[in-house]
């Protein structure tokens, strides 16, 4: 893989924590505008300028993506973001619930994702590749990152860790997660080749999470290259801003269903239904989460249940087949509750494993939803086994936690001087 340092555009030290902020897609606008109340250094501001005007304005609005530029020209001239010196390398670390993981902050190359080398496993929509990129070709920057994974590599792992002994550059506490984030230079010339030479030698990158960030940002790259008749190949907008986690180290969380109704049938003829498919066992009143591979726990009518696939219901040499949610979207949102599309159908929603399961329990005992089915989460093999193949997962697989925090560094597709 290509990948090079670059000269970050950052915040001091002292505004790194009240900058940063959660990524665009996973708050709508009435919530970023609440986060960012009282906060002038909120890269909302940038990512989300829909919180500049009164709410209702349509985020897509050209004022909108307008104001994205201002913003970001006003930071970067009131000193809020200043653009390092010489191109660098940098570590960044989250902790969650005591487990932490570092990833190299890196110029991934957009020749690797055209080519297929940075892989993914999920397909993307036309409506927000485009969205992101008009963000990307406004400010003529990558203002946040994406998440990658990469096979685990030992002389990535020593650099890190003889780096992350250091002080770090920024280290806080986000809120409202309650997660530690913890931020280093790689300055040293040495250092940065052996990063560059490491990364030559891994075949692929695995796209964790920005799918569509990742193609946006490819697509301006190549894009910006198409339109410059003096075009090189070694303009800074022919790459664009990763962080790469060792796959080892990453924590992926369950991603649950709730269904509004289902399908004209009784709670009994339901879990009938199930029982062609499934063994159906009544776990009670106390929550229950599945703890393995194809067995999947079930709220209806204030009662948890387990539900364990049946041999011959799905083939393990499949990559896609084996997946429980392939397994629960074909035998049991498919089969018996005649739910086609996961992309469109309006009575079914999705909740990350994050929120915990008495989120599902929640939204069915309030009568807004009629059943909840949670899922064993998938694993980074999984994944990868999927992404290798040049396959893509089912809708909504896949919940990355922590979520990386944009606002601690920004790659400007400007040439560097």
């Amino acid at each position: 893989m290509i990948v090079k340092p670059f000269r970050g555009i950052r915040p001091p030290r002292e505004l790194a924590e009240r900058m940063a902020s959660r990524p665009y897609d996973v708050l709508n606008s009435d919530e970023a505008r609440e986060e960012a109340k009282g906060n002038a250094y909120s890269l909302y501001h940038i990512i989300k300028p829909e919180i500049d005007f009164p709410a209702g304005t349509d985020e897509h609005s050209p004022a909108v993506y307008d104001q994205a530029v201002i913003n970001f020209n006003r930071f970067r001239a009131n000193g809020w973001l200043v653009q390092d010196d010489r191109e660098q390398y940098y570590i960044y670390a989250q902790t969650m619930n005591g487990k932490t993981q570092y990833g190299l902050v890196v110029c991934a190359y957009v020749g690797d994702y055209l080519a297929g080398s940075i892989k993914k496993h999920e397909l993307t929509r036309c409506d927000k590749e485009e969205d992101r990129m008009k963000h990307v070709r406004n400010n003529n920057a990558n203002i946040e990152p994406v998440f990658f994974a990469y096979p685990d590599h030992a002389t990535l792992d020593e650099l890190v860790s003889r780096h992350t002994q250091t002080t770090p550059e920024y280290d806080f506490v986000a809120q409202p997660e309650n997660f530690r984030h913890t931020f280093w230079t790689v300055t040293g010339e040495t250092d940065i080749a052996r990063i560059t030479e490491a990364f030559a030698s891994i075949p692929s990158l695995y796209i964790a999470d920005g799918h569509h960030r990742s193609a946006a940002a490819a697509l301006v790259g190549a894009e910006k290259a198409r339109r410059n008749p003096a075009h090189r190949g070694d303009e800074e907008y022919n790459y664009f801003m990763a962080v790469c986690f060792p796959a080892s180290q990453l924590t992926i969380i369950d991603y649950n269903r709730l269904v509004k109704d289902l399908n004209g049938l009784t709670e009994e003829a339901f879990l009938q239904k199930l029982a062609k498919n499934f063994l159906v066992e009544e776990k009670g009143s106390e929550l229950f989460r599945p703890e393995r591979l194809h067995r999947f726990s079930l709220y209806l009518d204030g009662r948890w249940y387990a539900l364990t696939a049946r041999e011959g219901t799905y083939d393990d040499s499949d990559p896609i087949g084996t997946l429980d949610v392939t397994i629960s979207s074909n035998l049991i949102l498919d089969e018996i509750l005649n739910i086609k599309n996961l992309r469109t159908d309006k009575r079914i929603d999705f909740v990350g494993g994050i929120r915990g399961l008495g989120e599902l329990k929640r939204r069915v005992d309030s009568g807004e939803m009629r059943m909840a089915l949670a899922l064993y989460p998938v694993s980074m093999q999984q994944i990868i086994r999927i992404a290798d193949s040049g396959n893509i997962m089912p809708p909504k697989t896949t919940w990355f936690e922590p979520k990386l925090r944009s606002g601690l560094v920004i790659h400007s597709l400007a040439e560097s001087k």
